[in-house]
């Protein structure tokens, strides 16, 4: 299986703002073309579109954040949002492109730690972050969402 984690561009952004969510699932995510808003407002975010062997099949929108961290570090990277598309749910993907995105970011950005926010009822997601290390950290983001990382 070929991932890659390819940055939104005019050539792909019409599929990326085709993804979805199941409608069980909208009350925790912005949607693509709310994100690439905010991306476009915001020039820490950089969206991606998520591929297995060629195939369009989740986002993400992550990046370096330059707030204090209480660690004495300057900044912190955020995987701010990341779905897979609802044709594709139900594969283990979620696992396969998360694994993915934890390399990708701790390579890109060189950190020690990944932050993340969720709303505490999203179970699915808690438990697939769970997984793969991520805990709370006591802190609420400006969403009311509790804030998780992920030590390196």
């Amino acid at each position: 299986m070929n991932i890659e984690i390819k940055a939104v561009t005019e050539e792909n952004r019409a599929d990326i703002l085709a993804l979805h969510v199941s409608e069980s699932q909208t009350s925790y995510i912005e949607t693509t073309e709310q994100c690439l808003k905010e991306a476009k407002e915001c020039r820490y975010y950089h969206p991606a579109g998520l591929y297995r062997d060629g195939d369009l099949v989740g986002f993400a929108m992550y990046g370096w954040f330059p707030e204090y961290d209480e660690e004495n570090e300057y900044g912190r990277v955020w995987l701010d949002r990341y779905f897979i598309d609802e044709r594709y749910q139900g594969q283990g993907l979620g696992s396969i492109m998360l694994k993915a995105l934890i390399r990708h970011l701790a390579e890109l950005y060189k950190c020690k730690r990944i932050y993340l926010s969720l709303f505490e009822d999203n179970q699915h997601a808690l438990r697939l972050y769970q997984k793969f290390g991520f805990e709370y950290n006591g802190e609420l983001d400006c969403n009311g969402e509790k804030v998780m990382v992920k030590e390196l």
